[in-house]
């Protein structure tokens, strides 16, 4: 049995924080932003919405930041690095489409695995965190 599309202002709510952020909020931080304007809504209402977003490939899961799941509304390949300094998550859409899809073939291939989906995560520093940053800073 199909779910049924009713139109929900909570919904797109949700949705439109979710896509209007670069900064790749939780459901907790959704839930803070969108709270003032939707005094009824739900934390659990978030979270619900959040997974029908990724079943319906309106949203990505992009992984654990401090024990909290993020997520991102950019939908569009890309990668993420997420900061070991301050907990970021950045997107960086100039990974090479092809060369990525070409390495996960050959992995499939090697493997005798069928790869459905991948994804790009970088773990490290983002440029406010990085020492090679902060040196080049002036100090006063």
């Amino acid at each position: 049995m199909e779910k049924t599309k009713r139109y929900s202002k909570k919904r797109e709510a949700i949705l439109r924080a979710l896509r209007a952020s670069d900064r790749h909020p939780s459901a907790g931080q959704l839930y803070q932003a969108l709270h003032p304007d939707y005094p009824d809504l739900s934390l659990a209402t978030v979270y619900r919405n959040l997974a029908r977003f990724q079943d319906e490939g309106l949203a990505v899961s992009v992984g654990r930041v401090d024990g909290q799941e993020r997520f991102d509304g950019k939908v569009s390949p890309h990668a993420h690095l997420i900061c070991r300094g301050c907990g970021a998550v950045v997107d960086f859409f100039q990974v090479e489409q092809q060369a990525l899809s070409a390495l996960v073939s050959q992995a499939a291939w090697q493997g005798g695995l069928q790869v459905d989906r991948s994804e790009l995560t970088c773990y490290g520093l983002c440029p406010d965190c990085s020492p090679r940053q902060n040196s080049e800073t002036p100090q006063n």
